[in-house]
């Protein structure tokens, strides 16, 4: 939004002078010049290339639902739905990235076998657990092991929350920020974040984590400690990244 507005000024001196040589100007032509100019400045700052196409598009998706009418409520409800999706993403910089049976299963395959002692059952938690199918799917195959899931944005774990209800079972998902947790009380911490969390969580497992216990990261490594194993949920696919402690 920041880039917008900074591109407004300069749109509007465009046009002024395109105006001034009889060039004809109407609602499209502003858009055009709008979205260009936005997507120059998002490269000169070196933003993703998505974010160059998003900048190009929002002028003319703006003047799009303007000519459609579309009745002011929906762009609350979209406002807000989104808003319950991504809630904090701007501050933790970890958006929604959903993993998939393949990966759960690969998750499944790393952890040590069921305890002696049913009194102390294997604790795991998906920090970030987004709709929770890797915390439901370990409940089902692990019955022995207490599986939870956290997750910062409302919408996805209220969906969780509500699918575990739903199918029953030893999952439990909590609202709430992982940085918060105290990894020791956890066997394994499986993480799907994004590159710029892993610092953080790295400092953190490894002032907390107890010996015995073990960190899995899907996709993303840490660039301070070399991982203990690295394994491919599927042939050539996104690494799974192991460090026992």
């Amino acid at each position: 939004m920041l880039i917008q507005c900074g591109a407004a000024p300069l749109t509007l001196a465009i046009i002024y002078m395109m105006a001034s040589f009889r060039f004809p100007v109407d609602y499209l032509t502003v858009a055009v010049v709008q979205g260009l100019l936005a997507a120059a400045i998002t490269w000169k700052f070196r933003l993703a290339a998505w974010w160059r196409a998003i900048q190009l598009l929002f002028p003319l998706a703006v003047l799009a639902a303007l000519a459609l009418q579309l009745p002011s409520w929906l762009f609350l409800l979209v406002f807000l739905i989104l808003l319950g999706l991504y809630w904090s993403t701007f501050r933790t910089q970890v958006p929604y990235y959903p993993s998939h049976p393949a990966v759960w299963d690969a998750v499944r395959q790393q952890l040590p076998p069921p305890a002696d002692d049913p009194a102390r059952p294997l604790r795991l938690i998906d920090i970030g657990s987004g709709l929770g199918g890797l915390v439901l799917y370990l409940s089902r195959v692990r019955p022995d092991a207490a599986c939870e899931g956290i997750e910062l944005a409302p919408l996805p774990w209220l969906y969780s929350w509500l699918r575990a209800r739903l199918v029953g079972g030893a999952a439990r998902f909590r609202l709430g920020d992982y940085e918060k947790l105290d990894f020791a009380a956890y066997d394994v911490v499986f993480a799907y974040l994004s590159p710029a969390a892993m610092a953080g969580l790295w400092r953190k497992a490894a002032g907390e984590m107890r010996p015995g216990a073990m960190l899995i990261s899907y996709e993303f490594a840490i660039h301070a400690r070399a991982p203990d194993r690295t394994i491919h949920a599927t042939e050539g696919g996104v690494p799974l990244y192991i460090w026992y402690f």
